[in-house]
């Protein structure tokens, strides 16, 4: 038997053998995925520690998906950042292909500016930053998904719609091994991988909308997390330039991450 026809083998046999493992992790799979409780219990123990944090640094990578009429898959891509101070200051900024846009809450009010449109908003806001995502959510379109780690009521949020929850196990993200666990809603099934030990942050979180054609996916990769010791106040004042153009509060669709016109997405 020549060389060639031994590794040929070896070769087979490893894939045999990949392919069986492959079908034992399938057919064990509610075995693997632990209990609706140690996914809760998970969830439950990254949302205290979060709301515990008096002030909150982060950096990320987002990615959106959307289906055009043709049935293909599209994925627009951001990186971005935020400043929290809990309970009402917020500094936030994404850019992207299709827009370049910070937002600063300073308590009482709301700005943004879109730098590549050179045009801003404000309106008055509400007392808190957990107040502010739902008035960009409910009054004003803003779908800000993620957002709702940043809130301090986080779990009592994210479980509200759950039908099924599992520990799958762990994953590493960005070199730090992580709780991956998998949650199911009527509409979205959503995944979150939470950094293990003491500091259990998000590191990654994935919504697939179940209920538009080819199930697009949101995705919010966490590259960088910590707690600042002090902020300055001047993070979240905005002064717009004095030729900047002023649109109304009913306008903050012009500072999406999508392109006007592009079809329903994850995370929509």
């Amino acid at each position: 038997m020549t060389s060639f026809e031994n590794h040929h083998r070896a070769v087979n046999r490893i894939w045999h053998r990949w392919f069986l493992i492959g079908l034992v992790l399938l057919a064990a799979g509610p075995v693997l995925a632990q209990s609706d409780h140690d996914a809760k219990t998970l969830l439950k123990r990254m949302s205290d520690y979060l709301a515990a944090q008096a002030t909150i640094e982060l950096r990320f990578d987002s990615a959106i998906e959307v289906i055009t009429p043709e049935l293909e898959k599209i994925q627009f891509t951001n990186s971005g950042g935020a400043l929290l101070a809990r309970p009402d200051r917020l500094h936030a900024h994404r850019t992207g292909g299709h827009a370049d846009v910070v937002l600063y809450f300073d308590g009482k009010t709301v700005s943004v500016y879109g730098k590549e449109l050179h045009a801003y908003t404000q309106f008055e806001g509400p007392r808190s930053v957990d107040g502010l995502i739902a008035m960009l959510r409910d009054g004003h379109g803003v779908a800000f998904p993620g957002a709702d780690l940043l809130l301090t009521n986080a779990y009592d949020v994210l479980i509200a719609d759950v039908l099924e929850a599992k520990h799958i196990g762990t994953g590493v993200v960005s070199g730090h091994r992580c709780e991956h666990l998998a949650f199911r809603n009527f509409d979205t099934d959503w995944q979150l991988w939470i950094r293990q030990g003491d500091q259990p942050v998000p590191c990654k979180l994935v919504i697939t909308s179940k209920t538009i054609n080819s199930a697009p996916q949101y995705t919010l990769h966490v590259t960088a997390w910590s707690g600042a010791a002090s902020v300055d106040d001047s993070h979240f004042a905005f002064d717009p330039p004095a030729d900047a153009r002023k649109l109304g509060p009913d306008e903050l669709i012009e500072f999406d991450e999508l392109p006007q016109g592009a079809p329903a997405g994850g995370g929509q």
